[in-house]
């Protein structure tokens, strides 16, 4: 069994996605991997990952909006160290993901047509995110 791993950090510059699909693109290419895995896990609480719609940036905007109004910011949370979007931002990364794994073959990743990957920011400021790419046959 092969393996390749690579540490991937990420700005954003707050509440959005990021699409990260061809700079995990680029790591496949890199790692000269045919037929195998890709397994991505994000270092974070309060960020999360998503493979989604990436041709129409609506689909983005209505699932932003969607979880804003799942998870608004204006309520009494216990925990608000980092402020009144950081409780928030740790609920709206429990109810998505930290990891995700996608199929290589021919040494491209297997996504549908429409399918992106993202880098859900769910806090208000910039950061700085780690996110781990492991690839392995």
């Amino acid at each position: 069994m092969t393996h390749y791993q690579k540490l991937l950090k990420i700005s954003t510059a707050g509440k959005s996605l990021y699409n990260i699909t061809p700079k995990i693109a680029e790591i496949v290419a890199e790692s000269g991997v045919d037929i195998g895995l890709c397994t991505l896990f994000l270092r974070h609480t309060s960020a999360s990952l998503l493979i989604q719609e990436n041709a129409d940036p609506d689909v983005l905007m209505d699932l932003a909006n969607f979880m804003a109004k799942l998870v608004p910011e204006a309520t009494n949370y216990i925990h608000d160290a980092e402020g009144p979007d950081d409780m928030p931002a740790h609920i709206r990364t429990a109810l998505t993901h930290t990891s995700e794994h996608i199929p290589i073959n021919r040494g491209q990743l297997v996504l549908g047509t429409w399918q992106g990957i993202y880098i859900w920011e769910h806090r208000q400021r910039s950061h700085s995110r780690e996110l781990v790419v492991h690839i392995s046959t």
